[in-house]
């Protein structure tokens, strides 16, 4: 079976095994005729980027790469970033990778030509509307992996390395304007690397799907997201040439994204300070979380849990539903606790402070504390 589609939500999607080859078309399409292609350290290496540059230049573009990016990119990686762009007289960004690629080839894209500093653009009330909309160039996104789904994202996360903070930049520009999914690009992953981006996907989806805030839309696709997520994740970690539960995931990594219009919770509000602190990763820190979480927050979402583990024909309610994620999570060798990924008692109380200004925390269907959120990173260490 193979999967192939256009979609037009929540932007131009061409999603489908071997679509990366219309990349010429999608910049001709786009009005770039300078792509700055932006990757990480790791992709870079990789022949998948050769080929993509091979596809450019075949279809008459001179496509130059960027790929100092860490795997938490930082306001340095910016500036090294807007230095090349500004240089290279470009006037759009390929972006392609996993999260952190994404989020920073959307951040050039955006920052090029602002007059204010990143940090005036922070997440926080409107500070969106001080950007200059109008000088946002076109973003192209290629994900390579299926976990943060930034490829439909209209935000970024990027660590203020001085700080140790990491901030949201949010515009509804910074959405691409167009997509490729081609999850014939996200069979090299490393079975760890999927398995974590796996599992990020997922904690989109359930945190999405657990916000008491209203957006029936986005509750249906988280709903959807799990679903895919549960069935295709175990698939792919006992065979990672599985095209289509490949393809189920890639889609089910998007829908996340999607459905965390609605809000998030107290796994990301944890795992960012954790990654700002520890440099873990990301997926891996919410994947270590969530259980602990969805006891937290049990007696304001047990019902409606209970009703996602029928839908997802797990019996057992609530409980069935813990039980059904932390068995997977055993069988993926997920880590069970935060110590497994190098985090150490030392800033509790740090990370406690961080985790309660951090802006998921506003989406948990419990008011995050200082008492609750201390003891839910205990119960995770």
């Amino acid at each position: 079976m193979t999967l192939s589609a256009n979609w037009s939500f929540p932007t131009s999607i061409r999603f489908g095994e071997g679509r990366v080859c219309e990349l010429a078309d999608v910049c001709q399409q786009s009005g770039i005729s300078n792509p700055l292609l932006v990757t990480d350290r790791v992709l870079a290496e990789f022949p998948m980027i050769t080929r993509v540059i091979s596809i450019l230049k075949e279809g008459g573009f001179n496509p130059v790469l960027f790929s100092k990016v860490d795997p938490n990119p930082t306001e340095r990686n910016v500036e090294e970033g807007l230095e090349l762009y500004r240089s290279g007289h470009h006037d759009g960004v390929i972006a392609m990778g996993g999260g952190s690629a994404l989020d920073l080839g959307k951040i050039l894209a955006f920052m090029v030509r602002q007059q204010r500093p990143l940090w005036d653009f922070e997440d926080i009330g409107d500070w969106w509307k001080r950007a200059d909309e109008k000088v946002i160039d076109p973003i192209i996104a290629i994900p390579t992996t299926s976990g943060t789904g930034a490829e439909v994202g209209r935000a970024s996360v990027i660590t203020d390395s001085v700080n140790h903070l990491k901030k949201i930049i949010f515009h509804p520009k910074i959405l691409p304007s167009q997509v490729i999914c081609d999850p014939q690009l996200t069979v090299t992953m490393p079975q760890v690397v999927t398995v974590g981006t796996g599992m990020d996907a997922l904690v989109h989806c359930i945190e999405a799907f657990s916000s008491p805030h209203y957006h029936p839309m986005s509750q249906g696709i988280a709903l959807e997201g799990m679903r895919l997520v549960f069935n295709n994740l175990p698939k792919v970690f006992n065979d990672g040439g599985d095209i289509v539960a490949r393809s189920h995931l890639m889609s089910a990594a998007a829908m996340g994204a999607v459905a965390f219009q609605k809000g998030l919770g107290a796994s990301h509000a944890v795992s960012h300070p954790v990654g700002a602190l520890y440099n873990t990763p990301h997926g891996m820190t919410n994947a270590v979380v969530i259980p602990y979480v969805l006891e937290m927050n049990r007696e304001a979402i047990e019902k409606q849990i209970s009703g996602a583990a029928n839908y997802l024909d797990m019996p057992g309610g609530f409980d069935g539903f813990h039980g059904h994620l932390t068995a997977m999570s055993r069988e993926l060798n997920v880590p069970q606790k935060l110590a497994d990924l190098g985090v150490d008692r030392k800033h509790i109380d740090v990370l406690t402070r961080m985790a309660l200004e951090d802006p998921s925390a506003a989406g948990n269907p419990i008011k995050m504390e200082y008492k609750n959120t201390r003891a839910l990173i205990e119960a995770s260490l």
